[in-house]
């Protein structure tokens, strides 16, 4: 059977003094086992992720705000979706999409990477894809490039999860010219003060006087403006080229494209031992 956390919630706590001896513990037992072992029907989260709506992550906050029905019932963190239950977000009903849906845009500077509506920059209204998609992660307002968009709430987990240590590479431009100690500081690892540690060793290569490739493995917000801060740099130019292993090549700027059978086998195969666990607000 499909359950109510907060049933689950309400019911435990409430006689857990009681439960100390005897067959009542054993039933408490039970009904924990029964709760978490159930396979009918998905998490409320995860069903809206699946459907192409939103992040799980981001499906959270949706639930907490009230914006979710199941069944004209508003909808609690945690509850389950089971088979022909109704899902409504902001009134209009969720359908699960069959068809997996990858594609790579060439984010514009100025275009912001979120699917709400009341940011009239948003990456969704600017590519105005036919289907319900989401994007993969992030890319600064001001920065440009790669932006992967997709339906499949377990392939975004999977692929941005600093964890993972999925490689995304960047092309970046600073104010004055690149020196050799800012390289090697660069790939060393920083400390960012402000977020409460320290960047990963990198890959750095300078490519010009003022310009210079990095690797990441880590995603924190506006992460490499903030390493080259600490260096007394400032980013005029930062675009991103790669995400694994999908690259940007010469995808004309506003563009998006599929990504191709033989890129998306090869994505199954790097992602196919990482976590899918929801992705930190930092991550």
């Amino acid at each position: 059977m499909c359950y109510d956390t907060r049933f689950e919630r309400f019911y435990i706590p409430m006689y857990a003094g009681k439960a100390a001896s005897g067959k009542f513990s054993a039933y408490l037992c039970m009904w924990e086992r029964t709760c978490d072992m159930e396979n009918n029907g998905v998490r409320i989260n995860k069903f809206l992720s699946e459907a192409g709506v939103c992040s799980r992550r981001e499906a959270d906050r949706q639930v907490e705000a009230g914006n979710v029905l199941i069944d004209g019932r508003v909808a609690a963190t945690g509850d389950r979706v089971c088979p022909g239950q109704k899902v409504y977000y902001n009134g209009k009903e969720v359908t699960k999409e069959e068809e997996m849906i990858l594609i790579a845009f060439n984010k514009p500077v100025g275009i912001v990477c979120t699917a709400e509506k009341r940011e009239k920059n948003n990456v969704i209204d600017y590519i105005n894809y036919p289907k319900r998609i989401y994007p993969i992660g992030r890319l600064d307002k001001d920065s440009k490039g790669l932006l992967l968009l997709t339906n499949n709430g377990d392939i975004v987990n999977k692929m941005m999860r600093s964890g993972n240590m999925h490689e995304k590479e960047y092309i970046v431009t600073v104010n004055k010219p690149v020196s050799d100690s800012f390289i090697r500081g660069l790939a060393g690892g920083v400390p960012l003060v402000e977020l409460g540690m320290t960047t990963r060793k990198c890959h750095v290569k300078k490519l010009s006087s003022r310009t210079f490739k990095i690797i990441l493995t880590q995603g924190y917000n506006r992460q490499i403006r903030r390493m080259c801060e600490y260096f007394g740099y400032r980013v005029v130019e930062l675009q991103r080229v790669r995400i694994m292993n999908i690259e940007l090549g010469d995808l004309k700027e506003g563009g998006y494209r599929d990504v191709t059978e033989e890129e998306y086998k090869k994505l199954q195969r790097l992602i196919s031992n990482s976590s899918n666990a929801p992705v930190m607000d930092n991550e």
